[in-house]
């Protein structure tokens, strides 16, 4: 696992958009295709608007599937990540092959049916975040770091919760669904290449946590660090609280590599 550390969220974004849109290019030469799984949430939008805007990237040869999604939210509600996805990445780049989780009634058998095309061949690269609590797409604390199904049926702690909350994606924890579907962690680790984006103070202490800790399911996203194709991308602010060490110098220029 590599940590870049940039001086800003926008240069952070377009660091991770760049190295991406370059694994895609590279997929897409070698294979003829790319399959690619996408995360969602506020730290990804400047990821994924730099992203769709990437030159030389033929999208209707990209397969992508879903990270997660809660159970039983519908798909007009505004925090629902299928309007997400569609809204910021499948309608804006044009890819034409998506594996949505439409989990507002049957979750278990969503999760199955999208868990089999996911198996049906290698993931190219997968897009992730860090959670406030340290989750890795919707693992929480303590997370399953042993299964090896595709997609799992999960609770979510308060800590998630709030933190959807505080983004201002539902009104009050009340709102939030209890249950989400989410790729497992070893799912995500079968990756070829993954890209991790991480911006913005609040998420100083789970980047602490998961990078400087043990690796351990109670600070799910240290799995990462047994990856040995993962880059991180942190900001000033993601990364304030890492030994001078872990974080590196930081990046004033998203081409710096």
């Amino acid at each position: 696992m590599t940590i870049r550390t940039y001086v800003d969220r926008a240069t952070l974004s377009l660091a991770a958009a760049r190295r991406a849109a370059q694994a895609i290019r590279d997929a897409i030469g070698a294979r003829g295709a790319a399959r690619i799984i996408a995360a969602t949430g506020a730290s990804q939008f400047e990821f994924l608007d730099a992203l769709t805007q990437a030159p030389g990237i033929d999208w209707t040869r990209v397969e992508m599937f879903h990270l997660d999604e809660y159970v039983g939210l519908p798909a007009s509600h505004p925090a629902s990540f299928r309007r997400y996805l569609l809204e910021r990445l499948i309608d804006k780049a044009g890819i034409v092959r998506y594996h949505l989780l439409d989990v507002e009634r049957d979750a278990n058998g969503v999760a199955e049916r999208v868990g089999r095309e996911l198996a049906r061949a290698p993931i190219d690269i997968a897009f992730v975040g860090i959670g406030e609590n340290g989750h890795l797409a919707f693992n929480d604390p303590p997370a399953d770091f042993e299964t090896e199904r595709p997609y799992l049926v999960v609770a979510l702690d308060e800590a998630c919760r709030r933190q959807q909350v505080g983004e201002g994606w539902f009104a009050s924890i009340a709102d939030v669904p209890a249950r989400a579907v989410s790729m497992s962690v070893r799912q995500i680790l079968k990756s070829h290449e993954i890209i991790c984006v991480v911006p913005d103070a609040r998420k100083a202490e789970a980047v602490r946590a998961c990078f400087e800790g043990d690796v351990s399911p109670m600070a799910p996203a240290s799995i990462l660090r047994t990856h040995p194709n993962t880059t991180v991308y942190l900001d000033r602010d993601s990364a304030a609280l890492l030994a001078p060490s872990a974080r590196g110098g930081i990046l004033a220029d998203a081409a710096c590599d």
